[in-house]
C-alpha cells in the first residue's frame, strides 16, 4: 500500500514498478532489489536451496554472497 499526502504528488513510474514486480514475484520465486526495473536480472530468495536453485534456473544463477543469488528475470 502506498499512502501520500494529497499535497504530494505521485511518482507514476514507481507505481508501474511496483505493480510490474508484484506480478513477478507471484509468478516466480524471486525477489526484486531496489530500484529493478523490469528485463535486470532479480534475487533468489535465501528461501530456496542451492540445489532448487540449480533445477530452477538451469542456465545458471551467480552467487554474489552465500546469502545474495542473482538470476536473470524469469520470462
Amino acid at each position: 500500500m502506498l499512502i501520500y499526502p494529497m499535497s504530494t504528488g505521485r511518482n507514476f513510474d514507481e507505481v508501474l514498478r511496483l505493480l510490474d514486480s508484484c506480478q513477478l514475484t507471484s509468478k516466480h520465486t524471486v525477489a526484486t532489489p531496489v530500484n529493478w526495473k523490469p528485463g535486470q536480472d532479480v534475487i533468489i530468495p535465501t528461501s530456496v536451496s542451492d540445489e532448487d536453485a540449480k533445477k530452477k534456473y538451469p542456465q545458471g544463477f551467480k552467487t554474489l554472497k552465500p546469502y545474495l543469488r542473482t538470476v536473470a528475470q524469469p520470462k
